[in-house]
């Protein structure tokens, strides 16, 4: 497998982003906090990183929620998943939300949310009057049933 390669600026005291397991598909970021952040239920807040990225445009990174995290704390990233694009340059943040019934507090380097790589495709869209008709139709939003 060849791994494509991406800079990384890091302005944080912590590690950079790391693969947990040779398995994991995300890298782990951490938070960068100048002292203990308490998010209140439903409260959302951007938490910086550090950390500033370049890569090669066939790829994009996505912030996606930490599945520890929102299991047991009811944090979860609110634009999931998050894009950063390729020719962004600015620090990488990540929204969160508290969506359980109790306040959180962040602890300055907690694993808060993780980074996954992919590949882009660009495409042309084409304008034409109609569509090509397919069995689903504009069946959407839970048409097909629950079971």
């Amino acid at each position: 497998m060849s791994l494509h390669q991406v800079k990384i600026v890091s302005k944080s005291h912590h590690d950079a982003p790391t693969y947990q397991t040779s398995g994991s598909s995300g890298m782990d970021v951490r938070a960068v906090l100048a002292a203990p952040l308490t998010l209140a239920p439903m409260q959302r807040a951007l938490i910086p990183t550090g950390i500033y990225l370049e890569m090669d445009e066939s790829l994009e990174c996505q912030v996606r929620p930490r599945s520890g995290l929102a299991l047991k704390k009811g944090l979860t990233v609110l634009n999931t998943p998050g894009t950063i694009d390729a020719d962004y340059r600015g620090e990488v943040g990540v929204i969160l939300v508290n969506l359980s019934s109790e306040a959180v507090t962040l602890e300055d380097g907690e694993r808060i949310a993780q980074l996954v790589f992919c590949k882009v495709e660009k495409v042309n869209l084409i304008q034409v009057q109609e569509l090509s008709s397919s069995e689903r139709g504009d069946g959407g939003f839970g048409s097909t049933g629950t079971k």
